[in-house]
């Protein structure tokens, strides 16, 4: 297979596999164990993780903390607009997706006199603008207070229900803690209080911080992967994170999110500012071991770093055997572990 062409990354899939609400409990969802070394595969419930995690390993964390990005205001014509908050710019401008056609200078009003007024369109479908109440200016975190009274958990698009109460809850981590992602760090919904108390007991975890955007949906639509431009997010990496990354301890990242970061400060040397690292099969991870992941979209960066782990051929095996097995996909989704 060409691991340059986006159509190798495409597989076969029955959309009523997709998991609208989460399973209950955690520990119940299904889990699929990949060997890489062997190349066998085994299946199993998440509640059997700690029965196949390796010895003396390392374990990082995603802490980021999902905001009530989906909000919903009108033109001053009266015409209705949804915005999805992407990202922190800084300097009170920050970066949405709108519904629906706009231009430079267009100023969206929401409850709690709350206004977003646009000062860029830009080339991949976002705009760029501020914030703003009673004419003041607000910075993100002040928008984040906002947005907490009138705006709605941004669930993907393909789970294709409005949010509820429970979302609230259920699209959280159970250790979120940095608000600021505009999607949940999936892997980690699997962990339950109890669960976590079991893997903190037993091995050395660590945290880092990853905002994850709403890029992470977005499909590669170009046909060779190496012309997409990968979207960035805001990172930290606390100092018990550097010191794992900096020793010899292998590493299990939980999630993708983890992944990219860790990397990101491998390759770069940075320890906070803006990830953009796109891994894929020529371009592979150099510091993280394992992998705990949901099973993710066709053709999408997620899938291609997945691959980078195990090959375009066993990816494409494994999913395969995932579907025939009925696992549930994507968000509220089962897992897989990458050994």
């Amino acid at each position: 297979m060409n691991v340059f062409s986006v159509e190798s990354y495409d597989y076969q899939f029955d959309n009523s596999l997709i998991a609208k609400e989460p399973i209950q409990p955690k520990e119940s969802a299904k889990l699929l164990v990949y060997f890489r070394e062997s190349k066998k595969i085994e299946h199993t419930t998440f509640g059997e993780i700690l029965k196949y995690l390796p010895e003396n390993i390392s374990i990082i964390f995603n802490n980021t903390k999902v905001i009530k990005a989906r909000i919903f205001g009108k033109k001053e014509s009266g015409g209705k607009v949804e915005i999805l908050i992407n990202r922190d710019l800084g300097n009170s401008q920050i970066s949405v997706f709108i519904k629906g056609r706009v231009k430079v200078g267009t100023k969206i009003l929401f409850e709690n006199n709350l206004e977003f007024e646009i000062t860029e369109l830009i080339s991949d479908g976002s705009r760029v603008g501020s914030f703003s109440k009673h004419s003041k200016q607000l910075n993100f975190s002040e928008l984040i207070s906002e947005i907490d009274k009138i705006g709605h958990i941004p669930l993907p698009p393909y789970i294709s229900r409005e949010d509820s109460f429970a979302d609230e809850v259920d699209y959280q981590t159970v250790f979120a803690k940095e608000k600021g992602a505009v999607a949940s760090p999936t892997a980690s919904l699997h962990f339950s209080e109890n669960m976590l108390n079991k893997i903190e007991k037993k091995f050395q975890t660590a945290y880092l911080t990853l905002h994850v955007g709403a890029g992470t949906f977005k499909p590669v639509d170009v046909s060779d992967i190496r012309e997409h431009k990968l979207h960035k997010e805001i990172f930290s990496i606390s100092d018990k994170a550097q010191k794992i990354i900096n020793s010899d301890s292998k590493i299990l990242a939980v999630g993708t999110t983890v992944t990219r970061t860790v990397e990101y400060f491998v390759k770069s040397g940075e320890s906070s500012g803006e990830a953009d690292i796109f891994l894929h099969p020529e371009s592979k991870p150099h510091r993280v071991n394992y992998l705990l992941t949901n099973f993710h979209l066709p053709k999408s960066t997620l899938l291609m770093l997945v691959s980078s782990f195990i090959g375009i051929e066993e990816m494409q095996k494994i999913y395969k055997e995932a579907v025939e097995k009925k696992y549930r996909f994507y968000s509220y989704g089962d897992a897989m572990l990458i050994l």
